[in-house]
């Protein structure tokens, strides 16, 4: 299992539009993948579901821990992070 640590600078944080992004692209991978709101001491939820990644309440400036386990975690936490940090492609 590999982890990654972001802060998610998106003025929205991770809601709605950002949300659904996060969503599609951890869907397009085969390991099993999971966030947790560490500013908010949240539990793990799955990066899969739409409704999970809302419930989280992640807001500018939050840290978020990504893990992922399975067969492309490499290739999962490099693409998720690298939506996060370009800004889920929002100015």
């Amino acid at each position: 299992m590999l982890q990654t640590k972001i802060t998610v600078t998106n003025k929205v944080g991770l809601h709605a539009r950002p949300a659904s992004l996060f969503v599609q692209v951890a869907n397009k991978c085969a390991s099993n993948i999971t966030v947790c709101n560490l500013t908010t001491n949240g539990k793990p939820v799955n990066a899969k579901s739409i409704i999970s990644i809302l419930t989280l309440g992640v807001m500018q400036n939050h840290e978020i821990l990504i893990q992922a386990d399975g067969p492309d975690e490499v290739e999962a936490l490099e693409k998720l992070k690298a939506l996060a940090l370009g800004n889920f492609g929002e100015s």
